[in-house]
């Protein structure tokens, strides 16, 4: 299934995307509620064809899941990634948070902040948790799963720079308003053959900048969400963002970044000044 969370006349819902068009959910739960006390079967039943159905094109998509309790980041995780920033590879996952604050959907504008003189994309595979993992074994980490979507982890190339040779944490050169954006939509787990053999891409104004794939991640999903989890729980709606593969680079107001993940989608943000200078 593809699920996702869209606005139209005024109103929000959660829905079911079959092809182009939009399948209403007979439910008032939004999409971490579902995510939380529902099985897949269980939510596919709840697409109500009889409500109509919308095309995609008439509604404004909204990210998946609007305030995630948790979006986990990896760092370096990709070793060309690592090369290209002139750092070691990592002898175990370097995570650290990006705020719920800064998600925006497809379509929406990330912000070049002022106080930016450099700000990046980063194209990642994210994975969403759908049942709480603690302590939980490479072996069963997958059954955790909800699904996946699509995440852009948008930085402050410059802050984080200064952060890093001070010896500071990277949260506030991740977190930034407007510096996740997330989706289209969320693509349940069964759909997912593997989460390793994905490929990732993401380009500016339609030049190609980044071309990897998940198969070259230093720590897989199963071992992400072992390490994750044994230091705190994951929560239904949590989000792992994997890291990025080579070819970051800088974006500028004007510029449109689209990053898209094989199988899940794609989503496309446009890059606007900021608006207090």
């Amino acid at each position: 299934m593809r699920l996702l969370r869209y606005e139209h006349e005024g109103k929000v819902g959660v829905g079911l995307l079959d092809g182009d068009l939009i399948v209403p959910l007979s439910s008032d739960k939004d999409m971490g509620q579902l995510i939380a006390g529902c099985g897949l079967d269980e939510i596919s039943s709840l697409a109500d064809r009889s409500l109509g159905k919308l095309s995609v094109n008439e509604a404004r998509v909204l990210a998946p899941i609007r305030r995630p309790g948790k979006i986990v980041c990896l760092g370096r995780n990709y070793a060309a990634h690592a090369a290209e920033s002139g750092m070691s590879v990592p002898d175990e996952p370097i995570i650290f948070p990006k705020a719920s604050s800064s998600v925006i959907g497809t379509g929406d504008a990330i912000v070049h902040h002022g106080i930016c003189s450099r700000v990046d994309h980063e194209v990642e595979l994210a994975v969403v948790i759908g049942s709480n993992a603690w302590k939980t074994s490479r072996k069963v980490a997958r059954e955790k799963v909800f699904g996946y979507t699509v995440l852009n982890d948008v930085s402050a190339r410059n802050m984080q720079i200064k952060d890093i040779g001070l010896s500071n944490p990277w949260f506030r050169s991740k977190s930034l308003d407007t510096f996740c954006p997330m989706g289209p939509w969320i693509v349940t787990r069964d759909e997912v053959d593997d989460p390793q053999e994905l490929d990732l891409e993401c380009r500016v104004n339609g030049e190609i900048r980044q071309r990897g794939n998940t198969r070259d991640m230093i720590f897989p999903v199963d071992e992400l969400i072992e390490f994750i989890s044994t230091h705190m729980t994951l929560e239904p709606g949590d989000i792992i963002s994997t890291g990025t593969p080579e070819g970051i680079s800088a974006i500028l107001p004007g510029d449109v970044v689209e990053c898209q993940v094989q199988g899940i989608g794609t989503i496309s943000n446009p890059v606007v000044p900021d608006p207090d200078g």
